[in-house]
């Protein structure tokens, strides 16, 4: 069923979680995953989260104008991928600011931690590039997966 745009989905969320295959073309020539390649799918994952949430990028960002970009991102890289591995990223929402938004990722393989990583995302207008408080409907989202981790 199409949504209109900027649809909020009402229903009560707990953890967020999807799996991803590494693919070939997320490998060096060793078979290893390439580090920047995490990030990239690590950015789709993000796009998940928020169309659980009840807010495709598509919409805030086409419609209502709100930007989401990463300000900070720290990752710890604890063992390495293979190509044909299945990861599995978990997404914790930590901390909810005026403007701010703080995750937790948790990447598995199996039962094995293989890295993790903490990242703000922060509101911004896309007409000024500045900051902006959340608007109420997406803070009333944001904070029903707060309460349901």
């Amino acid at each position: 069923m199409a949504r209109p745009a900027g649809w909020c989905a009402e229903a009560v969320l707990s953890t967020f979680s999807t799996q991803r295959t590494l693919r070939f073309g997320d490998c060096d020539p060793s078979g290893i995953a390439y580090f920047p390649a995490y990030f990239d799918i690590l950015n789709g994952v993000v796009e998940e989260f928020w169309i659980r949430v009840g807010f495709p990028w598509p919409a805030l960002i086409n419609t209502r104008r709100i930007g989401l970009p990463t300000a900070r991102l720290e990752s710890e890289f604890v063992k390495p991928s293979m190509f044909g591995d299945i990861l599995v990223f978990a997404v914790e929402l930590a901390h909810l600011g005026q403007s701010s938004l703080h995750l937790v990722h948790r990447i598995t393989a199996g039962e094995e931690l293989r890295w993790s990583a903490k990242q703000v995302v922060v509101a911004t207008d896309l007409d000024t590039h500045r900051s902006r408080p959340w608007p109420e409907d997406i803070r009333g989202a944001l904070g029903r997966f707060m309460e349901n981790p």
